[in-house]
């Protein structure tokens, strides 16, 4: 075995090779960008070297720094992660170059499986199951629509190097094929530097189910059974569950040993994963093979009680794999869910800052968190925006989605949007928890899951109230240094002013002889008492209710936790008047949401646009973000060109409404 690997890769997946690591008693070398300098994983190694920029081509890109990281520290192994350089093939042949172990599969096997296309050929001489679909070289864009004539629309427009979701495209219509085909060559070159596509039929409902396999170089393969990651946006994976929902054991022999025969096609060596698309009716075509440990690996490790990096370190040392496939058993059920920094009501666009509060689920017997940042720690523009993965494992599946909807629910984060209300609302929604899974499952029932924003309640702003009067009482004894609205031979009362977003409520407080509050809130008086309870929590009495709440302030935004996800209301300063002012720039600009590139422009200055209409494609953290008009209206400048860098809250396109 090694006594010390470098980890080739940041945040959680750092992290949690190195939480195996350290079990086993191997030393650690972290590597690090600027971005990165006071990172978890940074922290948790045993060394760690800093290797150049933040933007991962600066650093977690540059293969000659990695292996001199390794020479410096005197590392034996490097452990690629998943991203990155884990699927590169030259990175592979690079470690062996330079006497390192790299704990992945061969080479070759990455190149056979790197491409789509030819991974697709591969398997059909494995006579492996594949969807209908052209794999071809001939890309000129006549022929490729050609051929998504003959496969019958809809169809799936793939990059051939690709994977997460980037460079593809689902097209229900002839008329809308080029359009489609330019932006995923497009988007399939800035991400892997190569353009080729293939074409496959969209099939409408359809699952995504994965095989876990392993493989040593000893000849043995065998399958850890399956994941359904069949809720995704944008083509990336949401909610990851094994073993998968209605699955019997027939097919999941099936299944199984057809991955099987896929990694032995290849001299598969390692942690794989063989990807099938699945019809409801059970049968399954196969669609690509990740050579890399995969996001969702902890589900297979909560039902197989098998620790999957302990396994990919054993078998990259030469040993053979643990158990064989008579011994592997499947006990209970998994779910994880992906905390993201973005915003799901702005079609999952990222989100970045500093997480000025990070409150995420304890880990017991029932529940695993994986993550690589800490309260403190900013969500950069530089690389995926994961904050955290959350896994469960109970009994049954039902149980398992119930623990999750509540762990959700009470997930506590400020300084950044997430998603967690929209995992809360999947994991408790009636068909997903029914068992009614397939890729579209979001779309569908985007109605029940991105329901219309309502106003804060009287809780939220009843808790805010509480909040801000606990701020008023002093360290001191000194009855002067009192900010509670003292009457004398009167009740003392104090207004304290909130915006719910453009809404403001007046809430009156009174301060009753007996020590407790009167609340005048916009549903009527309540009666409340506060007292601190414990790691920044609020006990609170309200009316005949009793429970307890946090209160996150920034500046004069305080977000509330008492119930379901957040709530931010602002503070109303009646001395600030700049809060009350709009700016003409937010009617007549259309703005960066985040720092990116400027890879298409749809307009000119003079043209006259529709609301919605599309003005220009942006480029951040790796996805394109296509912005719109506002408004009807009518371009007035376009303040930059293609290919240039623009910040975060720029002006992009002066626009004139009307």
């Amino acid at each position: 075995m090694f006594s010390k690997i470098l980890i080739a890769n940041r945040g959680e997946i750092a992290c949690r090779v190195i939480k195996t690591a350290r079990k086993l008693g191997i030393k650690t070398v972290a590597v690090y960008s600027d971005a990165d300098a006071g990172a978890r994983h940074v922290a948790m190694a045993d060394e760690a070297v800093h290797i150049g920029g933040s933007a991962a081509r600066d650093s977690y890109l540059v293969v000659d720094k990695i292996l001199d990281a390794c020479k410096r520290t005197g590392a034996q192994a490097v452990h690629p992660g998943y991203g990155f350089l884990s699927e590169n093939a030259g990175f592979a042949e690079a470690c062996g170059k330079a006497g390192l172990v790299f704990i992945g599969p061969p080479p070759a096997a990455i190149r056979a499986m790197g491409s789509k296309s030819e991974a697709k050929k591969i398997m059909e001489k494995a006579q492996v199951p594949l969807v209908p679909g052209y794999h071809g070289d001939d890309q000129s864009p006549d022929l490729l629509a050609k051929e998504a004539v003959q496969i019958g629309f809809p169809v799936l427009i793939k990059a051939s190097a690709g994977g997460g979701g980037k460079g593809m495209r689902v097209v229900e219509a002839a008329d809308k094929f080029k359009d489609a085909l330019e932006g995923a060559k497009r988007e399939a070159k800035a991400s892997f530097a190569d353009d080729h596509v293939l074409i496959e039929k969209y099939l409408t409902r359809p699952r995504h189910i994965e095989i876990q396999v392993f493989a040593d170089g000893h000849g043995d393969c065998v399958y850890l059974f399956e994941r359904d990651c069949s809720i995704q946006r944008r083509h990336q994976k949401v909610i990851e569950e094994a073993p998968a929902p209605n699955m019997d054991p027939a097919r999941r022999k099936a299944m199984g040993e057809a991955a099987v025969a896929a990694a032995k096609a290849i001299g598969y060596v390692g942690a794989g994963t063989v990807e099938f698309i699945a019809n409801q009716d059970g049968t399954f075509y196969f669609m690509e093979m990740n050579t890399r440990l995969q996001v969702e690996h902890p589900v297979t490790e909560a039902i197989t009680g098998q620790d999957l990096v302990d396994w990919q370190l054993q078998v990259a040392a030469g040993g053979r794999l643990p158990l064989k496939q008579d011994q592997l058993r499947i006990d209970g059920h998994a779910v994880e869910v992906r905390l993201y920094a973005e915003d799901p009501a702005r079609n999952f666009l990222p989100s970045t800052g500093k997480l000025v509060h990070l409150r995420l689920p304890e880990e017991d017997a029932h529940v695993r968190v994986d993550t690589g940042v800490r309260q403190g720690d900013t969500v950069t523009p530089f690389y995926d925006p994961m904050i955290a993965k959350v896994i469960v494992h109970d009994r049954d599946r039902t149980s398992a989605m119930r623990r999750m909807a509540a762990l959700m629910a009470a997930t506590e984060v400020v300084g950044v949007t997430t998603n967690s209300v929209l995992l809360e609302a999947l994991c408790s929604h009636p068909a997903f928890v029914g068992g009614e899974v397939d890729t579209g499952f979001i779309e569908r029932y985007r109605g029940d899951l991105f329901p219309k924003a309502a106003p804060a309640d009287d809780r939220a702003f009843a808790v805010a109230t509480l909040a801000r009067v606990s701020e008023w009482t002093p360290a001191s004894a000194d009855p002067w240094d009192m900010k509670n609205g003292f009457r004398l031979l009167d009740v003392g009362h104090d207004e304290v002013r909130w915006l719910d977003g453009e809404r403001e409520v007046v809430v009156l407080v009174r301060r009753h002889r007996n020590g407790t509050l009167g609340l005048e809130l916009p549903g009527g008086s309540q009666t409340a008492t506060v007292r601190p309870a414990g790691e920044g929590a609020l006990a609170i009495t309200l009316g005949d209710d009793r429970f307890e709440a946090r209160v996150v302030r920034r500046d004069n935004d305080y977000t509330v936790f008492a119930g379901k996800g957040g709530r931010r209301l602002r503070l109303v300063d009646p001395l600030d008047v700049t809060q009350y002012e709009a700016t003409a720039a937010d009617q007549t600009a259309v703005r960066s949401p985040l720092p990116g590139k400027i890879i298409d422009l749809r307009v000119k200055a003079g043209d006259s646009v529709s609301k919605g209409q599309p003005l220009l494609v942006l480029e951040a953290m790796k996805m394109e973000h296509t912005l719109s008009a506002p408004a009807d209206g009518k371009i007035k400048s376009v303040r930059y060109a293609v290919g240039e860098q623009v910040p975060e809250g720029a002006d992009l396109v002066e626009f004139e409404a009307g």
